[in-house]
Parts: structure tokens; C-alpha cells; sequence
């Protein structure tokens, strides 16, 4: 999902620290520090965070260091976050860092100094951040917002890092909108500067447009590959890569992505969009063999699981079987309306609930369709809803707070706060 970057409230740190002491003992606060930051301190004192240390949890194993890497697909995109961030990073006391979307710090780089100030902190390869670990901070608060943030001073919930400023943004990975981790600029709050909020995130733009240039280029060989494969084979059958993007298709209509359960194997499997199909592996991705495409009876079963704060996914059981599907942010928010409205909602009433603009019918509509490819048998339209025959089980985080703490559609702000009130 597209989000305007975060402005970043000026306070001077006197404020600052007036703010973090009210917010602290529930008393009334005098001015209000931006709404992620508020609704990061909300979520801390309800999890009982202490503010005078944060839950450190060790450093994982320089080997487990080196296979997160790795599986990160951020190692790729490294360089450009150094060519983008060298002259800030290299700056007295500041610090370049790169996570993963677990906040497990991957690299670290910067000046001498910051990096011996932060390795008295616990800031150093294999430390994570977390809010749950180190409270309010741009990397941990960034990767549950979804957005690029900077937070200073007093803004941190642990007053050990009072005397730091960070800005980070999360990277998404473009060929299926996974979270992949966040860039972030680290250094002394004395020192900061608002426009390098606008540098980081510029620079986390920059390393997805080489991600998705890469991707394209993949799915080019994925194209040349499959090509004599496919002209060989009778009857229906596309070409795929890992991520369902389409190489190639032959007795059938193209169609730009196919959706591959998380964990496709080899043998059949019924997907949403083709019908019944098997699926054989090819360099780089899946030969998929339409046997039929007439849609078995209806699902019976819905899990829309959003229990865990950075990743949400809906679960289909029915005659076909069973798969699962991670969700990207936008249709988490159009399937938590439509779990909750199981009446139904019209194009004008759902536009309302994410967007506060019941005019904004046409998006709307074309992200209800694409999400009712996902999933056919499951959702119906005139109005929106979820097929009457489904039963639906919305599974929601214990704190209310947690519930997509990334959204600001008006149905979720106003389901966190009903919560709050329950």
C-alpha cells in the first residue's frame, strides 16, 4: 500500500520529554506528539514496557547473521543503500543501519564513534528492534506502520535512547508486497536533520525500482525457458514464476499473476483463478497444467488471521482443499470490513471505511476484483460481502492496538478504539 511519507512534528526536546512523562502517567498532554508516535506509547504502556530498559533479547549467532542475510533478499540491494546514505552515515556519530522485517539488525556501517556509542547500547549486527524490544523506534515502529518515520529524543519510549534520533523506511518487495526489512539513518538527536526523512525514504524507493527491475529481468529468462516447453504442450497451461508472475500461457487468455497457494508442491492443486491444476517445477518457477477450470462447490471455511502485527494471511478450506495466502496490506483492510460486515457493503459505504471518501468507488472496485480472482467461491458483489454458504473466523491481535497498526482507514481506527473501550 502507498503512504505519503511521515512529517515529522517539530518539538524541541524539552517538549519532547514533557510529552513522554504525561503519556507516561496517563496524565492530560499539554500537545500531542504525532499519531504514530502517540499510538506507539499507547501500545508500549499497555504492554507493560519499562521505559528505563528495553528487553534486549542477545545477539543472534553470526551464522544465523549470515543465513538471514541471505534469505533477506536485501544483500542484493545493499549497495545502492550505502551509495544513498554514505555522506550521511559517515557523518560524526551517525550510523547506517539495514534490518530485516523480524527488526533483526542485518548490517551496520557509519562513523567509528557512533558505532562504539552504539555497541554500548546493544546496537550492533544480530540485535533486534523492534517495538517489543526496544519500544518506540523509527525501525520497529516503520516496519508496523508501513511508512517511513522519524523519531527523536523523547519520541523513543526507552530513555536510553533519548540522546538519538533515527529515520527509517520499510522496503517492500515489489514482486508480491512482502515486507523485506527497513533502511534506517541512526545518530545523535542533537544533530538532526528533517530532510534526512526524506532521504531515507527516497533511498528505500530507489532499492525496490532496482528489486523490481531485477524481477522483470527474471521473469524475462523465466519467458525465454518456457517458451519451447509451452509451444510443445496440448491443451491449457501457463508459465510461472515463484511468485506467480506469468512467463508465458498457451490455450488461454494471458493474465499478469496467477495465485500460487504460500507453499506450492508438486502434483494438483486447485488455484483460484484456473480451476483444477497440476503443477510441475521449472527453473525459476512452475509449468502449470489446467485440467478444468469449472469452479468446484463453494468453500465452506474463511480464516482471516490478523493476530500478528506485521503479517496477515486468510486461510480457504473446502472441497478442493486447503491453501493459504499471505495478503497484502490494501485487501487485509477490504477483507477485515467485509469479516465484520458480513451483510455486506456497497462500493460507496467500503470506500468510506478505508478511505474516509465514499466517492472513491472505482478503486474500490478494481481492488475487489483483483482480491475476488484470489479468492473465487468466496466473495460475492451487489453488494460486497463474503458468499453467504462461508463461515468466516476473524481472528484479531489481544491488545487493540495491534490490530493493523499499519491502517488509518476509518473502520480500523475505529475498531482499535472500540477495543481500547471494551
Amino acid at each position: 500500500m502507498d503512504h505519503p511519507t511521515v512529517t515529522h512534528h517539530l518539538f524541541d526536546r524539552a517538549a519532547l520529554a514533557r510529552m513522554h512523562e504525561a503519556a507516561l502517567t496517563s496524565r492530560r498532554l499539554a500537545a500531542r506528539p504525532h499519531p504514530l508516535i502517540l499510538e506507539s506509547w499507547k501500545r508500549m504502556v499497555i504492554q507493560g514496557m519499562d521505559p528505563d530498559r528495553n528487553r534486549h533479547l542477545g545477539l543472534l549467532p553470526r551464522d544465523e547473521v549470515d543465513k538471514r542475510r541471505e534469505s533477506s533478499g536485501l544483500g542484493e540491494v545493499l549497495p545502492a543503500f550505502r551509495e544513498g546514505l554514505a555522506a550521511v552515515a559517515e557523518n560524526d556519530w551517525h550510523l547506517m543501519v539495514v534490518t530485516d522485517a523480524d527488526g533483526r539488525v542485518l548490517w551496520r556501517s557509519g562513523s567509528h564513534a557512533g558505532q562504539r556509542t552504539a555497541d554500548r547500547f546493544g546496537l550492533q549486527e544480530g540485535s533486534c528492534l523492534t517495538e517489543e524490544v526496544a519500544g518506540t523506534n523509527a525501525v520497529g515502529t516503520s516496519l508496523l506502520a508501513r511508512r517511513p518515520i522519524q523519531v527523536t529524543s523523547a519520541e523513543h519510549y526507552v530513555r536510553m535512547f533519548h540522546s538519538w534520533f533515527c529515520t527509517s523506511a520499510p522496503v517492500h518487495d515489489p514482486r508480491d508486497g512482502r515486507l523485506l526489512g527497513a533502511v534506517d539513518v541512526t545518530g545523535p538527536a542533537d544533530k538532526v536533520h528533517p530532510a534526512t526523512l526524506a532521504l531515507v525514504s527516497a533511498v528505500a524507493r530507489v532499492a525496490e525500482g532496482e528489486l523490481r527491475s531485477r524481477h522483470l529481468e527474471s521473469v524475462e529468462r523465466l519467458r525465454s525457458a518456457a517458451a519451447p516447453l509451452l509451444a510443445r504442450i496440448g491443451g491449457k497451461a501457463i508459465a510461472v514464476d515463484h511468485y506467480g508472475w506469468t512467463a508465458g500461457v498457451i490455450g488461454i487468455s494471458p493474465t499478469d499473476r496467477v495465485a500460487l497457494p504460500d507453499s506450492p508442491q508438486t502434483g494438483n492443486a486447485w488455484l483460484p483463478a484456473l480451476g483444477l491444476c497440476s503443477l510441475e517445477p521449472l527453473p525459476g518457477g512452475w509449468l502449470v497444467r489446467i485440467h478444468s477450470q469449472e469452479t468446484p462447490r463453494a468453500p465452506s471455511r474463511v480464516v482471516l488471521d490478523l493476530r500478528r502485527p506485521r503479517t496477515w494471511s486468510v486461510s480457504v478450506d473446502g472441497a478442493a482443499g486447503s491453501w493459504a495466502q499471505h495478503l497484502s496490506p490494501r485487501h487485509t483492510e477490504l477483507l477485515f470490513v467485509l469479516a465484520v460486515h458480513r451483510e455486506g457493503r456497497t462500493a460507496a459505504q467500503l470506500a468510506a471505511d478505508l478511505f474516509g471518501e465514499p466517492t472513491r468507488t472505482v478503486t474500490i472496485r478494481a481492488e475487489f476484483s483483483r482480491l475476488r480472482r484470489q479468492l473465487a467461491g468466496v466473495l460475492a458483489h451487489r453488494p460486497y460481502r463474503f458468499t453467504d454458504e462461508v463461515d468466516v473466523q476473524l481472528l484479531r491481535p489481544a491488545n487493540p492496538l495491534e490490530l493493523l497498526p499499519f491502517s488509518t482507514a476509518p473502520a480500523v481506527l475505529a475498531a482499535r478504539e472500540a477495543g481500547q473501550v471494551s
